[in-house]
């Protein structure tokens, strides 16, 4: 039977994939596997790494990595999705992406020393389009499986499940790592490189219940002939970019996520790493502060979309935006000289837990309700969202570590961060007014 649009079963099978994939933004992106790069690639204080006939600092050379991967992404997700609208046909592009991201997340535990670094960065790449490609297609079913007035608490719940499952992921593997005794583990490397394994497992398996619910064709698209497949793709993605330079609210909003999501998704991918090198936190610390900004997103994307209910969209957008400035401006101001830098340290990654998840949770559903309502190409639109972060991805990680490789500190680029946050909230403004 075909579930209707707003249906809780459906929702939840949507909701679903994110406890599916979290685990990755959890224990990949952020948590352990940039400090596990970080340590085995520093080899008795030397952090310099030799690679393709040049040499970079270790965090510098993942920086841009990562920069790559989105940059990938960034270019492939409008063609594939103006593909998948014209075929009707999105969960098919989606499943593709989850294996490609599932089966190289796995392949990281063959990653153990600067010798295997190759691999480290070309799975951690592969991973990483896998992860990033696969929720182009995951955004756009939103405003398919849930109606305008449900949106922005569906896609917080969505934001909620992925933090929950990631936890309860996160939990066993930090055990792992902090006790491996209790494991009979020996190998210093071993229980990361096993979490990176489990990763890959979990997305697998817990994907399969949202592939499963979710419609293949929900527009009942007819299939397209072979013959012009490609041309008809491109087709698709320039009438959607010619109607969308019209609007003038999806432009002004998309340059202001462009820029907010340059900020805050930098900030994410290298917490772990500031800490680790600017601050000298030890790895475990590290790992638990970062399971605690999971914990403290659920409260912050649900808490949100209740406020965003009494102010709107773009002003608690604006108010989450503030905070960010607060904290940026608190980790130039962190020293690792100073006794309590652990404790101040922690409490504004309680903040960046409180925002993070929010402001994903909540750009995600003012996008939705800025498409036309008379749309179907939902996934193409979508991909100019996409486009939008992963080129601010692109540029924000690759400042990072061109920034970090200049001055030789991590805090200048943290300034620059400040700088880009309050650029967003003008932008917002423009837009405030506006029903």
């Amino acid at each position: 039977m075909k579930l209707q649009k707003g249906d809780k079963k459906l929702i939840r099978a949507w909701a679903f994939y994110d406890w599916a994939n979290s685990a990755y933004a959890l224990v990949i992106s952020s948590a352990i596997f940039p400090i596990f790069f970080e340590k085995v690639t520093n080899v008795n204080g030397n952090d310099k790494l030799h690679f393709l006939g040049f040499t970079f600092r270790n965090t510098e050379l993942y920086s841009y990595g990562l920069s790559f991967s989105f940059l990938v992404v960034a270019f492939l997700s409008p063609i594939l999705s103006s593909l998948a609208d014209y075929s009707g046909d999105k969960k098919k592009f989606m499943r593709f992406y989850t294996y490609l991201g599932a089966f190289s997340t796995m392949m990281l535990f063959f990653f153990k020393n600067p010798e295997t670094v190759w691999l480290g960065l070309t799975f951690s790449i592969l991973a990483s389009i896998g992860f990033w490609g696969s929720l182009v297609f995951y955004n756009a079913f939103l405003p398919e499986i849930a109606h305008e007035h449900q949106q922005d608490k569906v896609s917080a719940i969505g934001f909620a499940y992925g933090y929950v499952g990631s936890v309860l992921l996160m939990i066993f593997n930090l055990t792992m790592i902090l006790h491996p005794e209790w494991y009979g583990i020996t190998d210093g490397t071993l229980p990361a490189r096993i979490s990176f394994l489990s990763v890959g497992i979990w997305w697998i398996v817990f994907s399969q219940y949202t592939f499963h619910v979710l419609p293949d064709n929900i527009y009942d698209v007819k299939p397209p002939k072979r013959k012009g497949y490609l041309f008809k793709g491109f087709l698709e993605l320039k009438s959607v970019f010619y109607e969308l330079i019209h609007y003038e609210r999806l432009k002004k909003f998309l340059a202001s996520f462009f820029l907010y999501s340059f900020a805050a998704q930098t900030i994410f991918y290298v917490a772990g790493l500031f800490g680790s090198k600017e601050l000298g936190l030890p790895s475990g610390k590290l790992i638990m502060t970062i399971l605690v900004i999971q914990i403290v997103g659920i409260f912050g994307a649900l808490g949100f979309s209740r406020i965003s209910k009494f102010i709107g969209n773009i002003k608690a957008l604006q108010i989450i935006l503030f905070i960010w400035i607060g904290i940026t401006v608190g980790a130039i101001f962190l020293n690792k000289n100073n006794p309590n830098v652990a404790v101040h340290f922690y409490i504004l990654a309680g903040f960046v837990g409180l925002v993070m998840g929010s402001i994903q949770a909540l750009s995600r559903s003012t996008y939705s309700k800025m498409i036309p309502e008379d749309t179907k190409q939902h996934a193409t639109y979508f991909s100019f969202y996409d486009f939008s972060e992963k080129i601010a991805i692109v540029l924000g990680t690759f400042s990072f570590g061109a920034l970090e490789a200049i001055t030789g500190s991590m805090k200048m680029a943290i300034m620059l961060m400040s700088i880009i946050f309050f650029l967003s909230i003008i932008i917002l403004q423009l837009i405030r007014n506006k029903k």
